[in-house]
């Protein structure tokens, strides 16, 4: 792909997924012929493609290079009291540790993907996945050395891959895992958060902090370049679409230690308002926008909230498109569908 193609993906003055769509025969293209480490090395990449948990073929080119979606290492925040930036239904990943509570909003995550920062004294890489709506966050500690994210350029199955600037290990976004480099096979920890409104996150936490831009004029934040994706089909994605159920319908996918993660729709929750399995208790409330929707992140429909608790305390979740759970987990069925 040309410099101005990859440039042109990441311009604010792109119009949504109609736009993407347009370049969609071309990216298959450049995506096939960059599967290929000898390719990826003349690249720059220091990565050991000798290790690998992954088959590379299915390993695509997203269309920006490496860092062309700039990670976030020096967040800059302000105080919930005062901030108008966000209205009240728009989409934030909320993290609290050890008291330190801070919203990400997705008006910010969609343009940057990763957020390297340290929360109550402990380091997390912030992460989200507008393809597939994934919004992990993980310690950045492996092994006694803290490393730091970028974005690689490449999706696996739709789904963004890191890489650390340590090794320049990649990482896959949805799992946390090592999938290429030195480090293949590690797994990332993940940290209990919540993708919730601004107003819910504001409320819970009057004394908390809100990430901003580091520079207002980057980006058209705000803005979806997105447009309809979550009513369209999977962008970039190869691989096998589930049975009996929309593969952009949104689930909730609950990891859990000794079995396979528990997977359910939204809209089961969005109907029984309360849900319980498996000692896991599920609540969604109304309020949240969909970051994929509209053009503006806040007019998006409500897509609502979910909150997952075990004995009262929260653990990791994401909430993510039924083709991106088949893709990870595709002997697991999906409750609701």
């Amino acid at each position: 792909m040309t410099t101005d193609t990859s440039r042109a993906l990441l311009k604010p003055r792109r119009t949504g997924l109609v736009a993407a769509l347009a370049l969609g025969s071309l990216l298959a293209v450049t995506a096939s012929a960059g599967a290929d480490p000898v390719r990826w090395s003349m690249e720059g990449w220091k990565t050991d493609f000798e290790q690998s948990s992954v088959d590379l073929a299915r390993i695509r080119s997203g269309g920006p290079p490496r860092d062309g979606i700039p990670s976030i290492d020096n967040p800059v925040f302000e105080f919930v009291p005062g901030h108008d930036a966000l209205a009240p239904n728009e989409p934030v990943v909320g993290l609290t540790i050890d008291g330190d509570a801070r919203a990400y909003p997705l008006r910010i995550l969609t343009w940057h993907e990763i957020v390297n920062d340290v929360v109550g004294g402990v380091p997390v890489a912030v992460t989200y996945c507008p393809l597939c709506n994934s919004a992990p966050v993980f310690e950045r500690t492996v092994d006694g050395r803290v490393l730091e994210f970028g974005t690689t350029g490449k999706l696996k199955d739709s789904n963004l891959i890191m890489y650390d600037r340590q090794t320049e290990t990649w990482w896959q976004q949805f799992t946390g895992e090592a999938i290429v480099g030195e480090m293949t096979g590690q797994m990332l920890e993940l940290v209990p958060v919540r993708l919730q409104s601004w107003a819910e996150f504001a409320e819970d936490n009057p004394t908390g902090r809100v990430l901003v831009p580091n520079n207002e004029s980057m980006r058209d934040y705000g803005r979806n370049p997105y447009v309809g994706y979550d009513s369209s089909r999977p962008f970039l994605y190869d691989g096998q679409l589930p049975e009996d159920i929309d593969p952009m319908e949104r689930v909730v996918i609950v990891p859990r230690d000794d079995a396979e993660p528990l997977i359910v729709t939204m809209n089961t929750l969005a109907e029984a308002g309360a849900w319980s399995a498996d000692g896991l208790a599920f609540t969604w409330t109304a309020g949240q926008a969909s970051a994929l929707d509209t053009n503006r992140i806040d007019q998006g429909r409500d897509v609502g909230t979910v909150l997952v608790t075990r004995d009262g305390e929260d653990v990791p979740y994401d909430v993510t498109f039924a083709f991106v759970a088949h893709a990870f987990h595709p002997g697991v069925t999906i409750v609701g569908k």
